[in-house]
C-alpha cells in the first residue's frame, strides 16, 4: 500500500487539500484506489471487493468521486515534470464508447513509441485533429514531420497550421509507419475495457488521462531525481 498516510495535510500541495475536505478514508487509501484504477484493467466494483478484503471498506462511489478530482492534479503535476520527446511524431485516433456512442482518442507518439500528447473529442473532423495538434505542440514545442494514415481530416488539419506557419512541418502519410501508435492504443483499451464505457464525456476524458499518465511513467516519461523508484512511487511523488 501507498506509504502516504505519514504525510501531514499542512504539507499537501496546494489544491488537493481542498479537493480532499472531509475525507473519510485515509489519504493512502484513496491514492492506492485512485493508482489502482488507471493502472489497471479493474472495474469500480473490483476496487470495492479488493479493498474489502484487506479490511478497508471503500464505496465504488466514492472510488469514482476521488478519481475525478484528484486525476486533474495528478495531470497537471506530470506535464511538469514530462521528459522532452522527440521531433517525429506518429498520429492517430482510435475509438472509445462514452454513452453509448462511439468518441475518439486523438494521440501521437514520438518515433521512439513515447506520448506525446492525447485528446479526447466528440467528433472526428478538421477541427478534432488540429486542436490535438496544437495542443500537442503547445505543450512539446514543433515537431519536425508528423506521419499520420489516409485520413483526410488529419491531413486538413495539418495542412491548415502549415497555412499559418513560416517553416511548415512535413507531412508524411504512411499507414505503416504508424503502427507504432496503433500498437501502442492496446495499453489504453486494455485497461478501459472492464469499464463497459463511461457514462459522462467530462469523466471519460478525465480517466483517460490519468491512463495515461500511468502510462507515460512505465514508459520512463517521468523527468524525476534519476533515483530507482518503482512506478508506484513515482505515481505518488506527483501529489506528495
Amino acid at each position: 500500500m501507498a506509504k502516504t498516510n505519514k504525510t501531514p495535510r499542512a504539507k499537501l500541495p496546494p489544491g488537493i487539500g481542498k479537493v480532499l475536505k472531509r475525507l473519510h478514508y485515509p489519504l493512502d487509501v484513496i491514492l492506492l484506489c485512485v493508482r489502482w484504477y488507471v493502472a489497471y484493467s479493474l472495474s469500480l466494483r473490483n476496487l470495492e471487493e479488493m479493498m474489502a478484503e484487506r479490511g478497508v471498506e471503500v464505496d465504488h462511489s466514492s472510488v469514482h468521486r476521488r478519481v475525478i478530482k484528484l486525476v486533474p492534479l495528478f495531470e497537471k503535476a506530470f506535464r511538469g515534470h514530462k521528459r522532452p520527446v522527440g521531433r517525429s511524431w506518429r498520429m492517430d485516433e482510435t475509438y472509445v464508447k462514452v454513452k453509448g456512442q462511439w468518441k475518439f482518442l486523438y494521440r501521437a507518439v514520438d518515433k521512439a513509441g513515447n506520448t506525446v500528447d492525447f485528446l479526447l473529442r466528440a467528433r472526428r473532423d478538421k477541427a478534432a485533429a488540429r486542436r490535438c495538434f496544437e495542443k500537442a505542440i503547445d505543450w512539446n514545442g514543433e515537431p519536425e514531420v508528423v506521419t499520420i494514415d489516409r485520413s483526410g481530416a488529419n491531413l486538413a488539419a495539418l495542412e491548415a497550421i502549415n497555412a499559418e506557419r513560416q517553416t511548415p512541418i512535413r507531412i508524411r502519410r504512411n499507414k505503416y509507419l504508424n503502427n507504432v501508435v496503433e500498437q501502442d492504443h492496446r495499453a489504453v483499451k486494455r485497461i478501459i475495457r472492464p469499464m463497459m464505457g463511461f457514462k459522462y464525456f467530462r469523466c471519460a476524458r478525465i480517466i483517460l488521462s490519468g491512463i495515461k499518465i500511468m502510462h507515460m511513467i512505465r514508459k520512463g516519461q517521468l523527468n524525476d531525481d534519476g533515483s530507482a523508484r518503482t512506478v508506484a512511487d513515482q505515481f505518488y511523488s506527483l501529489m506528495i
